[in-house]
């Protein structure tokens, strides 16, 4: 699995304590990490967390990446913005049960946390023990087991839903500011992550011309 780390600009001077306690624990397990930023709060490009939605949702639409983790400070506009897009489904994530329910019960591809709520001593621990439980196990498998086949039911029921509910991802896209989207790809490794590992044309072309 490929997971990408994104970091909106109130929270990037986290980024590395972030990717390093991911790192930790997600490489073990054979899976890789692709750190998108921000990577600092004097960075160039500057990530509201309404463009880590956007980025959000071209990676995982494109499938340069499986899985992203972002988040801000309380966690709740990233999820926000990220499930505002096809193709997203992101929970907000406070600690290590929320992490597991939410991986086995609504097999999401996504979580927002909330950087800045709560995050002190032991920060770092908490951060290990969300992946932990988060990538644990085959999402999707249903909690308590005996509630499986009814969860995923219902899970089968909202993805219908939102299919229902959406456009395709680049007309979208182009109904919004253009600079605001630009915004989302200005980061200083996207390009090189991005084009290395994006699995969509159309998505690609959309994208290149964005930046040009």
């Amino acid at each position: 699995m490929r997971i990408a780390l994104i970091n909106e600009n109130s929270q990037a001077n986290k980024n590395k304590e972030i990717a390093a306690a991911l790192k930790k624990v997600v490489e073990p397990m054979g899976h890789e990490v692709d750190n998108y930023g921000m990577y600092s709060a004097d960075d160039g490009a500057q990530l509201t967390y309404v463009q880590a939605g956007i980025l959000a949702a071209v990676l995982l639409n494109s499938r340069a990446a499986d899985y992203v983790i972002t988040g801000c400070g309380t966690g709740e506009g990233a999820m926000l913005a990220c499930n505002s897009f096809p193709g997203v489904i992101c929970g907000h994530v406070e600690d290590p049960l929320d992490a597991y329910t939410f991986a086995q019960i609504n097999d999401g591809n996504a979580i927002a946390i909330p950087f800045a709520k709560g995050y002190g001593w032991g920060g770092d621990l908490n951060l290990e023990y969300i992946f932990e439980k988060l990538f644990c196990e085959e999402s999707g498998q249903g909690y308590p087991r005996e509630r499986a086949v009814p969860e995923k039911r219902n899970k089968q029921i909202m993805d219908g839903v939102r299919a229902a509910a959406f456009k395709d991802l680049t007309e979208i896209l182009e109904a919004l500011d253009p600079e605001l989207v630009k915004g989302a790809f200005q980061g200083e490794n996207f390009s090189k992550l991005f084009f290395a590992h994006c699995q969509d044309e159309k998505i690609a072309e959309y994208v290149k011309k964005v930046l040009d």
